[in-house]
């Protein structure tokens, strides 16, 4: 569907919905919408911010009053009147005092703190449809009739400008659509997501639990749960090693002098939990560690490198504690104790862009093996140069590096964004997006390049011409945070994980008591095998049993009767194929055993 846009600089144009911008720009509409229609019910409201997002928008909004489902559907009838309006969208520039007089006069005080932030000088543009004016740079559709399809989707909490030292606001959440049609089947897509969410999934499945007085983000792992990070650990550990990385442990803890030495004392201790106290001039202050590279060149520095020691590939399973903030908590994609998949490689120019290449196809090859490699972006994250404050090094260092990385990037012949603002404060870096079932993107693998801690720690190698000089190290994670990674694979297989990763792999069933002992007696044969097998011991009838398996997501269910028994058999069914008939175990066996050797999805 094309419509009329209004640009920042007064300019129109026609605009797809079908594009990234035509949607933001639509949906940055609808956000204007429900910010008129709050305004009209409830004048008392103060005005945030109103953004587009991936699947819609939001606005914030200070009031004291809660918006119930009865409010909410009350507002999304207003909002209808307005559209039916055909209210058009108007662009006004004004200087900067009557700009300020315009929202104390409306007594809009976020609006105030926002424009009093912009730079002298800056110009200062609002958008009014009917009585509602709002600070807004725009882009806008030039009238409200084309939003013909919206839905409030919920709220939430949101301090002001992200930080929790402001106030909270009151986020409403909605989407928006050209079309009924286009909105409905959007809705139906989130409800099957919603059944898939591993928040929910999950704990049905007991694969992981929240406890409050615990804490928020630190989620307990279930004995299934633990188990596919258990299969994951050794497969990334034992594929690591193929590729000529060397394991390291290192402590969970160390002293802030260690953080000061790399920088992170400066530039992440908001991001750390700290134990002790920093007032005191004589006490240890110590934090946990918020990641591992710190401590992994500590073996690098053990004793004088050589050139033909480089280079370096040191790998750990790292228990990492982060402090995010409370309002990011999510089940087990964002957690403040997790454990990544981490490793570091100490390396010469001449060495990197290879090195840097293997990191990624290590990466890829891992994402397939588990099936989530149609699922993901790359985003190329660069520094800030608006923001220095924010990172270590020079912007000549930064430029050369970038200018490195990108060129590495194009060899692999990589489809990527670029993004400013999203750096390590050490480094540029490659991060593998990908999103949740809600739409929502995460970092899940990220490969950086660090050109500035080996000097910081004074990690050198002798050259082959005899010159100390310090090396390239990458900083990378082969399958990221294995929590997360987790979350994804509930979401992605709706609980039924393949039977490689399946925590419980056959479920034995027996019809009577009678054949109790041969359930055993199968479940010991396939135990020896490694295949992870339990059996069903419940008085219940054997439909019954097999529904339950189902629901459990088990890949196998193996029925035994009299007639299996006496000829040492077994009734097969598989979760996806239904009745395979009988087989006997040694049949049985060998074809789960290939299909968990090939880690078939």
């Amino acid at each position: 569907m094309m419509f009329k846009v209004t640009w920042k600089d007064g300019n129109t144009e026609l605009m797809d919905f079908d594009t990234e911008e035509g949607r933001a720009a639509f949906r940055h509409t609808a956000s204007h919408i429900l910010a008129q229609a709050v305004k009209r019910l409830y004048p008392e409201v103060k005005l945030a911010i109103g953004p587009s997002i991936d699947n819609g928008f939001y606005y914030d909004f200070d009031s004291d009053m809660s918006f119930s489902p009865e409010v909410l559907q009350n507002i999304e009838e207003e909002m209808g009147k307005i559209v039916k309006e055909a209210i058009p969208l108007e662009r006004i520039v004004l200087p900067r005092d009557e700009a300020i007089a315009l929202m104390e006069e409306r007594n809009e005080p976020y609006k105030l703190e926002m424009i009093r932030d912009l730079p002298e000088g800056e110009e200062i543009t609002f958008f009014k449809q009917g009585e509602f004016i709002d600070l807004c740079a725009g882009p806008h559709l030039t009238s409200t009739e084309k939003v013909k399809a919206f839905k409030l989707t919920g709220t939430a909490g949101a301090y002001w400008r992200g930080s929790e030292k402001n106030k909270m606001l009151k986020r409403i959440y909605g989407t928006s659509f050209p079309k009924k049609s286009e909105l409905e089947e959007y809705l139906t897509r989130v409800e099957e997501a919603k059944l898939r969410d591993h928040n929910k999934l999950g704990r049905e499945l007991e694969m992981f639990t929240t406890v409050d007085y615990i804490g928020q983000g630190l989620p307990i792992l279930m004995p299934k749960g633990a188990k596919v990070i258990q299969l994951l650990q050794r497969f990334v550990e034992d594929e690591e090693e193929r590729r000529g990385y060397q394991l390291t442990k290192t402590p969970l803890m160390a002293k802030n002098d260690l953080y000061k030495i790399s920088g992170h004392w400066d530039h992440y201790r908001e991001g750390m939990f700290v134990i002790g106290n920093t007032e005191k001039e004589d006490g240890e202050v110590f934090a946990l560690r918020p990641m591992t590279c710190p401590f992994q060149f500590q073996v690098y520095l053990a004793k004088q490198r050589s050139y033909r020691d480089l280079p370096m590939r040191f790998n750990e399973t790292s228990t990492l504690f982060r402090n995010e903030s409370s309002g990011e908590m999510h089940g087990l994609i964002r957690v403040r104790q997790f454990t990544i998949s981490e490793g570091h490689i100490a390396c010469t120019p001449d060495q990197l862009e290879q090195e840097f290449a293997d990191c990624i196809d290590l990466a890829n090859f891992m994402l397939r093996t588990v099936g989530l490699d149609d699922d993901v972006s790359y985003r190329f994250s660069k520094w800030d140069p608006n923001n220095k404050e924010k990172y270590i090094g020079t912007e000549q260092q930064w430029e050369e590096v970038q200018n490195r990385m990108r060129q590495i990037l194009d060899h692999l012949g990589l489809e990527y964004k670029e993004e400013e603002g999203e750096a390590a404060f050490y480094g540029p870096k490659l991060d593998i997006q990908i999103k949740n079932v809600h739409g929502k993107e995460d970092t899940l693998i990220t490969v950086q390049i660090d050109f500035q801690l080996s000097e910081k720690f004074g990690m050198q190698y002798v050259d082959s011409d005899g010159q100390k000089k310090f090396p390239y190290v990458i900083h990378r994670t082969s399958i990221g945070c294995y929590e997360r990674t987790l979350a994804l694979l509930i979401e992605k297989y709706a609980g039924a994980l393949p039977a490689w990763l399946a925590p419980v792999q056959v479920k034995i069933l027996p019809l009577v008591d009678k054949q109790h002992a041969y359930a055993a007696e199968i479940k010991k044969a396939l135990q020896r095998q490694g295949i992870r097998a339990e059996v069903d011991l419940r008085n219940e009838k054997v439909g019954y049993k097999i529904r339950e398996a189902q629901m459990e997501k088990v890949p196998y269910m193996l029925v035994v009767g009299a007639k299996e028994e006496e000829n040492k058999t077994v009734s097969v069914r598989a979760r996806k194929q239904g009745d395979l008939g009988v087989l006997t175990l040694e049949d049985f066996a060998a074809r789960i055993m290939e299909e968990i050797k090939n880690k078939d999805k």
